[in-house]
């Protein structure tokens, strides 16, 4: 299994690259999770997007969705598709919600509202929390966890490697569940640690390092650092509270999961 960060900067695009965006891969699958700004040209920069098997959204804040509705122009009126785009939609998984509110980020006029409806080049599934579903070599289960929104953590499994995504959540119970002995854990750590943070929205590195530690991981891999916080801070939070490796996730880095040091194949510095 390999994972590419085609964008780590947390609640919005950085000076060094695009807000969160990630790409899972496993015996020529390709999986993408959120879509924020900036995400859809990393993606370029690796793949075609028409290469996708899947899309999967862990909520809908603009951070982590807001280049969906550049995918939809490229699968609806490029030139020269690969495939028909309306015989093989995109399969895009996604709370509820996710048909209505792209339809609405995406319709031009406020008449195209009453009639905008992107099913036909994606298709769309709602997220059940703790149901799991496949998508070729994935086992997927989402877990809902501690956001303003609906917002869900993805376990990815294969036959060799386990991955756990927290998505933007403050602590919560379901969370060790979601990363319990995983291989890797991708966990958000979006500011430094202080007791008067708004509960029920982020990690800090205290805590991210908390959850890894309780949870067993052979890995912590640290994402969705604010562009104005101090990132080594974030890291040596997470270092004091976890003895396992942690690392700070850079764009374009390609880690190897199923690996035990979870090798980086490529990447610039953040």
């Amino acid at each position: 299994m390999l994972l590419t960060i085609l964008g780590c900067s947390g609640s919005l695009p950085g000076p060094d690259g695009p807000a969160s965006g990630y790409l899972v891969e496993a015996d020529g699958c390709r999986l993408a999770i959120e879509l924020g700004s900036g995400a859809l040209a990393a993606l370029q920069a690796h793949h075609d997007p028409f290469s996708l098997d899947a899309l999967l959204f862990s909520h809908l804040h603009p951070d982590h969705c807001s280049d969906f509705t550049t995918l939809a122009v490229t699968r609806r009126y490029h030139t020269h598709p690969p495939y028909d785009t309306r015989e093989r939609r995109l399969p895009v998984h996604g709370p509820a919600e996710s048909p209505d509110r792209f339809a609405r980020a995406y319709a031009e006029t406020a008449e195209e509202l009453l009639t905008t409806d992107l099913g036909d080049v994606f298709e769309f599934h709602a997220l059940v929390d703790r149901a799991p579903f496949r998508v070729g070599p994935f086992e997927i289960t989402p877990v809902l966890v501690d956001h303003p929104v609906e917002t869900y953590g993805f376990r990815i499994a294969t036959e060799s490697a386990t991955l756990a995504y927290t998505g933007d959540t403050g602590p919560c119970e379901a969370l060790t569940t979601l990363a319990a002995g995983v291989d890797v854990l991708l966990s958000e750590a979006t500011w430094t640690h202080a007791e008067d943070r708004p509960a029920g929205h982020h990690l800090s590195g205290v805590q991210a390092g908390d959850l890894a530690a309780a949870a067993g991981v052979g890995r912590l891999l640290l994402t969705h650092v604010a562009p104005w916080t101090d990132k080594d801070a974030v890291l040596d939070e997470a270092l004091d509270r976890f003895e396992g490796p942690v690392e700070l996730v850079r764009p374009g880095g390609t880690y190897a999961v199923d690996e035990p040091a979870v090798r980086v194949i490529g990447g610039h510095g953040n």
